[in-house]
This record gives C-alpha cells, structure tokens and sequence, in this order.
C-alpha cells in the first residue's frame, strides 16, 4: 500500500484522446473536484460538466467516485443551459420514480406507523402487566414475529435489482448488526436470566450506537466485531460451562461498551497534547476511562438501564467487573496482564477469583485486537482503516510539534512491517497461551494467525527486494554519471 493511498485519490480523464491524471485529497468537495475537472481538460472552471465512464453510464463526482485507469478514462462532458434544464428535468423525474417505488416496495410510511403503534403497544403491556413472566414471553414472539416481517420486506425483490450497489464505510446499515447483538443476550439466555427488559436492551444498544463515533477503525461496527468474537469465544470455548452467569454478562457488556465515544486519537496523544481528558484521567488510561464513564452515564438512564432489576450489590459487581475489563484493553498494560495470566494457567483454577478474573481480562483483549484471526478478505481492510487513523493521529502530531510513533507514520510503514511485529510478538503469543486452556481455538484462531504472519512476511520479501532492484538501478545511474 502506498503512504497516501489512504489521504489521496487517483482519476484518470480523456482530453483529446489521451489520458490525464488527476490527484485529489478524499477531503475534497465535489465542487472542488469539478474545478480540477474543468482545468484539466481546459475548461472554465465554472463550467457545468458531467462525467461518463467508457459505456457511457454518468459518474456522480464526489470524493467516493469509483477508481478507473488509465485504459479506462472518463470522459468530461460540459452541458449548455438546455441541456442542464433538461437533464435536471430528467432527473426530477427519475428521483419522483424511484420514490414512488421505494414507497410501494417498502410501504415506509405504513411500516413506520405500524412498527411505533405495535412497539407502544408492547411496551405498554410489559410495563402495565407487571413483567409477569408469561406476558414476556408472548413480548418476545411478537417482537420476534415483528423482526421477521420488517427482514422479509427488506429483502424484497426490488433490493436484488441493485446488488451491485454497496455502502459506503462511513454511512453503514447499523440494524442488522443491532439485531445480532441483540441475539446474542438473548441466546446466551442473559435476558431470560436476569429478567432484562428486552425493549430496554433494544434502547440500550440503540443509544450505545449513537455513541461511538465515525472514526476509520474506532466505530460502532469494530465494537460489533469485538462482542461478536467474545460470543464466539464463549461458545467455542464453552464458558457458559466454566463461568457464572454474571461473567458472561460482565464479558459480553464490556465488549460492547469497551470503546466508547473513542476520539480516533489514542492514549499517547491524549497525553502529549494534555488533553481534557488526559488531565481528567491523571494520563492514567484516559481512554479506556472515559469509555467506562461513558458506559456508565448511559446505564444511568432508566430507558436504557438492563441491571434495572439486579440489587445495589449485584449491581456493584457488575459495575467493578466492567470496569475492570475495559481498563484492560489500554495496551500499555498488554505485558503486565499476558505475564500475569501465563504464571496462572499451568496451575489454572476456575472456583479461584483472582484467576477467573485475569482470564476474562485476556479475553477481552484477544477479542479487541482479532481483525487477523478473521478471513484474510475481512481482516485486511481493517488494517487500512486502523492505518487511516494513525496517519491521521500523526499528521496532527507533525502539525502540533508532537512526537510522532514511527509505526503511525505514513512515510515510514507499510502494511507488512505494521503487521508483522504486531502479529508476531503480541497476537500468536497471546493466543497461543490461550490455547493451553482451550486447545480447541488453535484451528480456529491460532492457525489463521499463523497463515496471516507468513503472507504478510512473504509481502515483504517482495517490497524488499523491488526495494533493492530500484536502488541498484540509482546507483547504476550515479556511476554512469561520473563516467561522462
């Protein structure tokens, strides 16, 4: 990957039947885009164009526009002021279409309606009934019922006309991942256990979403992929075996509030810079302290509050052993936390608390850095996005005057020595004495790290030596230029 691959965008245009390149920042605006546009094909640059791809399909121009090449060149149309009014007719007239049948196919006003007046009405009978345990369960088959009818809309066949088309990462479709968390309290039998509302846990995780920001790797969907990972582990692992069934829930809800409100700039630049919260925190995690913080203000919301029915004491466990886990993930304590579970699980005891309670901190650490334990296709495209959020913790640190981490440069890693180390001395040791008391994660977890290492070594064979071959070739050019 090249250092700016992440910050610049590459487009190429045919002027006069030759391609032009154009390069621009991601954080362009479309006007801005245009003006390029119109300038390299000599255009003034408040002339109105559009953009044709080689089939000649129009091309929206905004900083998401498909990638093409060089073989493959847009081609820069200007559009007079008939053609404008015409096309902005036609296009009035396709957007008035394509509302009419997506009202028709979803029927969004009607299920809109439908879906508020039969949640009240849910609501209603579980509040006023008392939480009697029969009308919970007729709750739970009506929003079960209620669940499978709003999917089975949603995979209409005017959906599977436009398969092609994908989200962009920063506007994501958040409730199928909602509805899986969701799920997983539920198949754990934690809702059932502990008499958790479950129109409260769907408010619960709904205001957890709306509290992680949209930053390239700390967002709502990397929180999913981390408590989707401990539900795996869990299962995989049978803990439900081994474990309470308050661990379970202090190790999935941690999971799930483990990096709240994250700012996208880590604990080192919190310190530096002497941030808010670095100076709220005593530059002690001020991170993972505010995530806790954050967890906590929201509990403290009776709409939003599952411990509703546990006791002050059950509560206060429950609080400890959150806390204690989201303070586990600042990777300062990564040495500390593995050395300390490696003196225990030769000798591992499951009824010893001090013992259980490290573990559980492993795992939430585990399940926090997984993205190489997943399918390389899965797994790769997170490190772009963790690379994102570092180049930009160091540009702002170059701009502040502020150490700068030489793995957080852009002008410095790449995706295989980034990888590499990490995979190496803090994955595959970690997972592997997890391994000694699971053996069955060395399939599923340790091989794929294994796999992963050695593409990503293989990866810098290769950029060494094209490394080597571009040197030598400067120096053959130095040499031929002192011989003259």
């Amino acid at each position: 990957m090249g250092s700016a691959s992440s910050a610049y965008r590459v487009i190429y245009l045919d002027v006069d039947g030759r391609s032009q390149k154009v390069v621009f920042s991601r954080f362009c605006s479309p006007c801005d885009i245009k003006e390029l546009f119109c300038t390299a094909t000599g255009l003034s640059r408040n002339t109105t164009i559009s953009l044709l791809d080689s089939t000649g399909a129009m091309v929206s121009i905004d900083p998401t526009m498909p990638n093409n090449s060089e073989r493959s060149p847009y081609k820069v149309v200007p559009i007079t002021g008939g053609q404008l009014a015409d096309k902005e007719e036609l296009f009035q007239n396709v957007l008035t279409q394509v509302a009419e049948q997506f009202s028709r196919a979803f029927k969004i006003n009607e299920l809109k309606t439908e879906v508020t007046n039969r949640l009240a009405m849910l609501e209603k009978r579980v509040e006023l009934e008392g939480m009697k345990v029969v009308e919970i369960e007729k709750c739970r088959s009506d929003i079960k019922k209620l669940r499978e009818e709003m999917a089975s809309r949603n995979n209409s066949s005017f959906l599977d006309d436009n398969k092609k088309l994908t989200p962009r990462r920063d506007v994501p479709s958040y409730p199928k991942m909602l509805s899986c968390l969701e799920h997983m309290y539920h198949d754990l039998g934690l809702v059932k256990d502990f008499n958790i509302n479950p129109i409260t846990l769907k408010r619960w995780l709904l205001c957890i979403h709306d509290n992680y920001r949209n930053n390239p790797f700390h967002n709502f969907r990397h929180c999913f992929c981390v408590t989707q990972m401990m539900y795996s582990m869990i299962c995989l692992c049978s803990l439900q075996e081994k474990f309470t069934q308050v661990d379970i829930l202090i190790l999935m809800t941690a999971a799930v509030c483990h990096d709240l409100d994250h700012p996208g700039y880590n604990n080192t630049y919190q310190i530096n810079a002497r941030t808010e919260l670095a100076v709220r925190y005593n530059d002690i995690s001020p991170l993972e302290n505010h995530h806790c913080a954050v967890a906590f203000q929201i509990f403290s919301q009776p709409d939003c509050n599952i411990f509703a029915n546990f006791d002050p004491e059950a509560f206060k466990q429950i609080r400890q052993g959150t806390i204690t886990l989201i303070l586990a993930t600042d990777m300062a304590r990564h040495g500390e936390i593995l050395d300390s579970f490696k003196q225990k699980v030769d000798n591992f005891d499951f009824t010893n608390e001090e013992h259980v309670t490290c573990l559980k901190m492993v795992l939430i650490k585990c399940c926090d850095i997984s993205n190489e334990v997943r399918p390389m296709e899965v797994a790769e495209p997170w490190v772009d996005c963790l690379l994102e959020e570092y180049f930009m913790q160091s540009d702002r640190e170059k701009a502040e005057g502020l150490p700068v981490a030489p793995f957080m440069d852009r002008e410095k890693v790449t995706k295989p020595t980034a990888q590499i180390g990490f995979i190496k001395f803090v994955l595959i040791p970690m997972f592997e004495t997890v391994m000694k008391l699971f053996p069955q994660i060395e399939e599923v977890m340790v091989q794929p790290l294994r796999e992963s290492r050695d593409r990503y070594e293989e990866l810098k064979q290769i950029d060494d030596a094209m490394n080597e071959v571009q040197k030598k070739k400067s120096e053959n050019l130095t040499m031929g230029g002192k011989k003259k």
